[in-house]
């Protein structure tokens, strides 16, 4: 097919983005959608080429897939080969162990079915630090590679009207099922095949029409979509439903290019100006490098790298995509190539320098990340007690009912957590995880006073509420807070007391875990989410207060930038502060947590909210104190980690609350009980 310099051009308007945004460049906000042009451009590219062949007589499936090799392995086999000594020398074990399967996967371009397993989703933090996250890009363009020349060559004989009426019949059904799948499988449909092809076939659906009667340059139509395109990069970000229609943007924008920003226009000329065309031949190799660079750069910091250091490492992607698209690229697109003459020598040789990463990334895997290479594997004495400080320990995890969808079943059951004789007081802990682990406060409190707990993961303690897009069915977080009230209705306990998560619900995360009424059938806004927290929360407040209990709410601990675990185990395998004791360690340690303005900010929608509960028999509780350390709310300390995650307490951290906890609650005892102590 002819060659269109816009179209290169073009690819420099998608990738640039995409590194930037990987960088952690906010104005870049949506950068993610260059992945989707790519996708439109890939199809229409693909389909163009294959129409052509078989209307010409000349396809051959062999070919295709020789020329797939010789496109996309040696540049992607170089990345791979240069990360793994990067991996090996800065990796802590279980990193190298999901990098390991990570290789395995990208071989077989599989990838994108990794990562969906994995925990966290393409937006996480910890996403940040997968050298190989980009790659499931790749393996979704390839799965439809696999099927799209073999299903086209075997549909031509229905006529090419009828197969492009399929071609868009399947896009409108993928379409479809990614508008339910960012509602309930959300990290599915960001990753399979089946909720992205429809961007795949868009671009053939171009092909289709770009091969037939090629529509006439338009430059309202051309600038149109370039302006989506931008539109999208600069306004979308990682709260945006993705993919979803919001994707219609870049999509469309990108097929409206394809179709009329031909030689003439505006943005053909902008496109072909030669340093978007030189960026978009460079393109792929500067894509496969720059998430590689910023991996290993987040994983060598304890801390966020920054900004300097990450702009510094996207120019230097494109100076190592330029090297290797000139020196292997361009080289092994071209035919005859030395030592591989063949169509089978190429085929066989993809396959000899796949073994070394299959059988490195299986070792890694089965050695949970080859340990014996540190210099210490069980990272010193010192260094375990740290990391254990880590895990929640929370009395033995007593009851534990979490988040998983087998623990839905546990969520009528009331656990004991103390149960002295006579107790002066019953006490009921309910909420999600986080009301797990502030257990640990209720220790000296238990001495005196029967401890119960009744709460599930992900269910935050607010009657006729339902958590959309979260872990459970919409009924199981309503049908829990009625069982709650219905425990304290029959009486016995004295206080009752809200511990969550409280930020996550009014406003979501990755627009999941939004709130409705329950019984609403609308899939909730962040700001109608806002307004059933603001209502309803208050609501379950006095609904309590009415049974004549106490109500003590208890303030989200301050969330923290940075996974505790991470930071401890890098520290150790990097010999920074080896007996972490010294005062730059822990100087470091505070650099990496939130400012207290930062946090604050975060919170604040909530904390409004607190400030309009009423009651006699009403405390709200904030432990924000035991985590500030010069202007921050810092996550450790020299005897380890108060958090096991960025928001949930460790054991350590639980109980650095009791001293307060203790005091509060032998307040609400006086009150409660009188002088003459009796309630």
């Amino acid at each position: 097919m002819k060659y269109r310099s816009e179209i290169d051009g073009l690819r420099a308007v998608a990738v640039v983005p995409v590194i930037l945004f990987h960088a952690g460049f906010s104005v870049f906000g949506g950068g993610f959608v260059g992945v989707d042009v790519f996708f439109v451009i890939s199809g229409y590219l693909i389909t163009a080429i294959l129409l052509a062949e078989i209307e010409g007589g000349t396809f051959s499936i062999e070919k295709f897939y020789e020329r797939r090799a010789r496109r996309i392995l040696p540049a992607l086999f170089l990345v791979m080969a240069a990360c793994v000594p990067f991996a090996w020398l800065w990796m802590i074990p279980e990193q190298l162990r999901d990098f390991g399967r990570s290789l395995v996967a990208v071989v077989f371009f599989v990838s994108n079915f990794l990562f969906w397993r994995e925990e966290g989703g393409y937006f996480a933090a910890a996403a940040e630090l997968k050298p190989l996250l980009h790659t499931w890009s790749l393996a979704v363009e390839e799965q439809y590679y696999l099927f799209a020349p073999l299903s086209l060559a075997v549909l031509w004989r229905f006529g090419r009207r009828r197969v492009f009426w399929l071609v868009v019949a399947t896009a409108v059904a993928s379409l479809l099922a990614t508008e339910w799948g960012w509602r309930y499988a959300p990290r599915a449909n960001f990753y399979l095949p089946q909720f992205r092809i429809w961007e795949l076939l868009a671009g053939s659906i171009c092909g289709f029409i770009a091969s037939g009667r090629t529509p006439r340059p338009n430059q309202a139509l051309s600038l149109a979509g370039l302006a989506l395109i931008v539109f999208a990069i600069l306004y979308y970000d990682s709260s945006t439903p993705f993919p979803s229609l919001y994707a219609l943007a870049p999509v469309v924008g990108t097929a409206l290019i394809l179709l009329f920003a031909h030689k003439g226009t505006f943005v053909a000329r902008l496109l072909s100006a030669r340093v978007f065309v030189g960026i978009g031949l460079i393109s792929y190799s500067a894509y496969l490098w720059h998430q590689p660079l910023f991996a290993f750069a987040r994983i060598r910091s304890m801390g966020e790298p920054p900004a300097w250091l990450m702009l510094a490492l996207a120019g230097v992607s494109l100076v190592l995509a330029y090297l290797s698209w000139r020196f292997v690229e361009q080289p092994f697109r071209r035919r005859p190539i030395p030592l591989m003459p063949s169509r089978r020598a190429v085929f066989a040789a993809s396959a000899v320098a796949a073994v070394p990463f299959v059988a490195f990334g299986l070792y890694a895997s089965i050695t949970q990340g080859i340990p014996s290479r540190l210099a210490n594997p069980e990272l010193g004495s010192r260094q375990a007690y740290l990391l254990a400080t880590v895990l929640p320990n929370v009395l033995g995890n007593k009851c534990y009912a979490g988040s998983s969808l087998q623990d839905a079943d546990e969520r009528g059951q009331l656990c004991p957590i103390f149960e002295p004789k006579d107790p002066k007081l019953r006490i009921l802990i309910i909420g999600d995880s986080h009301s797990y682990t502030i257990l640990p406060a209720f220790t000296e409190i238990g001495k005196e006073n029967a401890v119960y707990r009744m709460g599930l993961g992900s269910c935050p303690p607010i009657n006729g509420a339902s958590v959309r897009g979260g872990v459970f069915d919409d009924g199981v977080c309503p049908e829990l807070a009625r069982r709650q009230l219905e425990l304290v209705k029959k009486g016995g306990f004295d206080v009752v007391v809200l511990a969550a998560r409280w930020t996550l619900y009014p406003i979501g995360k990755d627009n999941h875990f939004m709130l409705s009424r329950e019984g609403d059938s609308y899939y909730p806004s962040r700001a109608s989410s806002q307004e059933t927290f603001a209502t309803l929360l208050p609501q379950t407040v006095q609904d309590y207060l009415d049974l004549g209990v106490a109500v003590v709410v208890v303030d989200q601990m301050p969330e923290q930038l940075v996974l505790p675990q991470k930071i401890l185990q890098q520290a150790a395998l990097l010999g920074v502060g080896t007996a972490l004791t010294e005062e730059r360690f822990e100087a470091e340690i505070w650099q990496t947590s939130p400012t207290i303005e930062e946090e604050d900010g975060r919170q604040a929608y909530v904390q409004g909210i607190f400030g309009q509960l009423k009651g006699e028999k009403l405390w709200v509780l904030s432990f924000d104190e035991v985590f500030k350390r010069d202007g921050r709310y810092v996550w450790g300390d020299r005897n380890g980690s108060f958090y096991m995650d960025r928001d949930h307490l460790s054991g350590y951290g639980g109980t650095l609350l009791e001293p307060a906890m203790t005091e509060v609650f032998a307040e609400i005892s006086r009150r409660l009980r009188g002088p003459e102590g009796g309630l």
